[in-house]
């Protein structure tokens, strides 16, 4: 095999990953444990929190949903800088991930 030929290959290869994880972050993922409900998309991003209404006062239903979510941001946030702090050397590698 030629280096023409396993270039393109390798090509193909990518389009078809990229467009796998562009399939992947398009879609919702739902979680739930007793009376709590989180739904994620699949960049890992929060989407909406669900608290079972019997369990809470229904006025501070809201806001402590708000809060979970903000909360749960404000962490996922924490963790992307770290990993680009310590991954900051490899960036001109990044076209090869």
């Amino acid at each position: 095999m030629n280096i023409q030929a396993m270039m393109q290959q390798a090509q193909k290869l990518q389009r078809e990953i990229i467009k796998k994880k562009e399939e992947v972050e398009g879609k919702l993922f739902p979680g739930k444990y007793e009376w709590v409900e989180v739904v994620f998309n699949g960049k890992k991003e929060i989407q909406s929190i669900k608290i079972n209404k019997d369990v809470i006062n229904a006025e501070d239903k809201e806001i402590l949903e708000d809060m979970i979510t903000l909360a749960i941001k404000d962490s996922l946030k924490k963790v992307d800088e770290e990993m680009n702090k310590a991954m900051g050397q490899y960036s001109s590698l990044n076209g090869l991930m």
